[in-house]
């Protein structure tokens, strides 16, 4: 599995249908950790995430398919919005399941789109499962959101766009729920220049991937209620993404929910930007290990844009 050709093959593919997201210095940053500290802003992707990469590169394996399968995929939220732009810009049918207790903002960000939602479980493994058992019974194409390679080397195109953008990065700090974003960036740099240092960063609340890494297996562990959201909740047994973390992930930084909401309060005080939890994870990682990162050029992926209203409310007021 040459993961560099894949991505390379990716970006061919999805190029006209996505944006080639701003890298952007942060002066707070640098001068807060006397480094040199760049965002790379998937918040302005399409869709307001990353996903749209994973999702537009798997679903375009089919263009020239006469009849268009059908497609299935669950999704906690991203995932979702992204799928249903794509199938919608595509031409394509298909339908969502997502966790019961998915977040309103990204419930309400499907509704634009001419796509089924359904609801199953109250984790995405749950939503996951049963979405692939519906896709097998009924013949349909099931789209998962990280266990996948084109939906991996789909994500990989933003380490591309790095390699391009930027010279002589040190470290790149990165969000993780499935592991599909960090596997995908990971694999690509990794592949070009071996001395650069992939960080994974994930909540306290939800670190499935870095206890399954600890225990050299995929674990299954409660997911508590976090502002990650987009990162929270449970790996599918067997995913490619563990080996693919196992081999190219250096390090992890396990994030609190007071250390969540901080970041967040950051990017909209000192970047001007509103994120999602998710997307706050590498900033909060970054701050929480400043030390580490003295003098480097360092790269945190700026993974998401939606957040509620309410839920900022809460972050800023509290």
């Amino acid at each position: 599995m040459n993961l560099v050709k894949e991505v390379i093959h990716a970006k061919d593919r999805i190029e006209e249908y996505i944006r080639e997201t701003p890298v952007e210095h942060s002066s707070f940053l640098s001068e807060l950790g006397n480094c040199q500290v760049f965002l790379k802003l998937e918040n302005m992707q399409l869709t307001s995430s990353f996903k749209i990469r994973g999702a537009l590169n798997k679903l375009l394996q089919f263009q020239n398919i006469k009849p268009k399968p059908y497609f299935i995929t669950a999704s906690s939220g991203n995932h979702g919005v992204a799928f249903a732009h794509a199938i919608n810009t595509l031409g394509y049918k298909g339908e969502i399941y997502l966790p019961e207790n998915s977040s309103k903002v990204k419930i309400d960000a499907l509704k634009k789109y001419k796509v089924k939602v359904n609801f199953h479980g109250l984790d995405c493994v749950e939503a996951e499962n049963y979405a692939r058992k519906v896709a097998e019974k009924e013949n349909s194409i099931y789209v998962s959101p990280y266990n996948d390679l084109h939906i991996i080397s789909g994500q990989g195109t933003i380490g591309m766009e790095l390699e391009k953008q930027l010279k002589d990065i040190d470290l790149v700090l990165v969000p993780v729920g499935g592991g599909g974003l960090i596997s995908g960036i990971a694999s690509y740099l990794k592949n070009k220049n071996e001395k650069i240092e992939i960080i994974g960063c994930q909540p306290e609340s939800s670190p499935t991937m870095y206890e399954s890494i600890k225990a050299n297996k995929i674990v299954e562990i409660e997911s508590k209620p976090t502002f990650s959201d987009g990162s929270a909740g449970g790996i599918e047994q067997n995913a490619i993404t563990f080996d693919l973390c196992k081999k190219y992930v250096d390090d992890y930084i396990i994030v609190t929910e007071e250390e969540i909401k901080e970041a967040i309060k950051i990017i909209l005080s000192k970047q001007y930007m509103l994120v999602e939890g998710a997307a706050a994870l590498s900033v909060a990682s970054y701050i929480k290990k400043i030390e580490k990162f003295r003098n480097k050029r360092i790269v945190l992926i700026i993974s998401g844009a939606k957040i509620g209203t309410e839920l900022l409310k809460q972050i800023l007021c509290d």
